[in-house]
């Protein structure tokens, strides 16, 4: 009599879902041990005193006081806005004019040079800091100080002054991503229908006018794509100036994952690290909503037009 019952309730539909359900298994125990587990810990550890050694002691929100008290904590959120500024705006920019070069029928070898434009992504980025560490040495020799000195400038302490810092690590982050971006982009240009760049040349359309009025406009939803993923991989910025800057992570150049990392694995101090992490993660649901609503907005606007 079992045996028919439980025939009856294990059918073939069941039996279907249920394996479905045991192949994707995997990446839910994954998460939920190295994903969930962790944002939930670190929510609760925000209201706890811990060393990592000794026994927890709750205190409240003192954690959160303490870092919205220190003015390292505002530096840091000052610096994350600044430094992906001044790497992501240029590299979307570069992205799309080096993208519609590599889909011009006018260039040779395009496949050579869309892997070297990718290769940059792909580099060990402890490698790729400690290389421009080397460029921006503080020492004349070093190959940034070297080429301004034929410009008659004075070698420039690159990871101790406060624009140098973020510039050279600014530069780190451009040369990282624009090839990666590039290659989202030439995706997006290739769904463009040519018939429309033939019609333009035949109305007399100049290489920017093809630019402006059909490319960009073109590339609106890839557009809001890089601009939000590189949004997203500006904040969680950390190993460029953790290797850029040394443990000692000066305030010039602190990132916020930098500094919740230094609370905890230098100063020990887990409980304020969370808390910052806390505060980062409601920013980065702030500019995610925002970048929702403008792109719900464009979306709209398209339909109606």
């Amino acid at each position: 009599m079992e045996t028919t019952k439980k025939a009856k309730w294990l059918t073939e539909k069941r039996r279907t879902g249920l394996s479905a359900y045991l192949f994707i298994s995997p990446f839910f125990i994954l998460f939920a041990i190295f994903g969930l587990f962790p944002m939930i810990f670190s929510f609760y550890l925000s209201f706890f005193r811990w060393d990592g050694l000794n026994p927890m002691t709750f205190n409240g929100f003192d954690n959160f006081k303490f870092i919205l008290n220190d003015p390292v904590f505002y530096s840091a959120i000052k610096n994350t806005f600044i430094i992906g500024l001044l790497g992501t705006l240029p590299q979307i920019i570069v992205a799309i004019i080096i993208a519609f070069a590599l889909n011009s029928t006018l260039i040779r070898f395009r496949n050579t040079f869309r892997t070297f434009i990718f290769l940059p992504y792909i580099t060990s980025i402890v490698a790729v800091a400690i290389i421009f560490g080397v460029v921006f040495n503080n020492q004349p020799f070093g190959f940034a100080n070297y080429v301004l000195s034929f410009f008659d400038m004075g070698p420039i302490r690159w990871n101790a002054e406060y624009w140098p810092v973020k510039i050279a690590i600014a530069t780190m982050v451009f040369w990282r991503w624009v090839g990666y971006n590039t290659i989202i982009f030439l995706a997006g240009m290739q769904s463009i229908p040519r018939e429309l760049y033939e019609a333009a040349k035949m109305d007399g359309a100049t290489l920017f006018q093809q630019i402006r009025l059909i490319t960009l406009p073109m590339l609106k939803p890839i557009t809001m794509f890089v601009v939000f993923t590189a949004t997203i991989g500006s904040l969680q910025l950390f190993t460029e100036p953790l290797i850029f800057l040394g443990r000692g992570l000066r305030e010039e150049g602190i990132t916020m994952v930098a500094y919740l990392w230094r609370d905890a694995f230098v100063y020990n101090s887990f409980g304020t690290a969370s808390a910052a992490a806390i505060v980062l993660f409601f920013i980065i649901i702030t500019l995610t909503a925002i970048n929702l609503f403008i792109t719900n907005r464009i979306g709209r606007s398209k339909k109606v037009s």
